[in-house]
C-alpha cells in the first residue's frame, strides 16, 4: 500500500478512505454521505463519514463540498458558513 499524501498522514485509515472517495466526485456533481459510506464498505457509517469530512485538512483540494445529505440539501461545511458550500458548487456549474 502506498503512503498517503502528507496532508492526510495525520488522519486515521477510515478518515483517509472517506476523503479519497470524496476526491473522486467530479466537479459539478454531488453525492450523499451514504454513497461514500457504501463505497468504502461501511454502509452504516454515514455519521462517521460526516465527521471525517469535517476533519478534511484541505477542503478545496479534496472537495468535501460535493457531499450532501440524502434528501439533497447541502448540509454543513467545514469552511464555516454553509453558504460557502453553495458558492463553490455554483462556481462548478451546479444549479442550486
Amino acid at each position: 500500500m502506498r503512503s498517503p499524501p502528507a496532508y492526510l498522514s495525520s488522519l486515521t485509515e477510515f478518515q483517509r478512505s472517506v476523503l479519497l472517495k470524496a476526491a473522486e466526485i467530479p466537479a459539478g456533481e454531488v453525492r450523499p454521505y451514504g454513497w461514500i459510506a457504501k463505497e468504502i464498505g461501511k454502509p452504516g457509517a454515514v455519521r462517521a463519514v460526516g465527521s471525517a469530512l469535517a476533519r478534511n485538512p484541505v477542503p478545496v483540494i479534496i472537495p468535501c463540498h460535493r457531499v450532501v445529505r440524502s434528501d439533497g440539501t447541502l448540509g454543513r461545511y467545514s469552511l464555516g458558513e454553509d453558504s460557502n458550500k453553495e458558492v463553490l458548487l455554483e462556481a462548478e456549474g451546479l444549479p442550486l
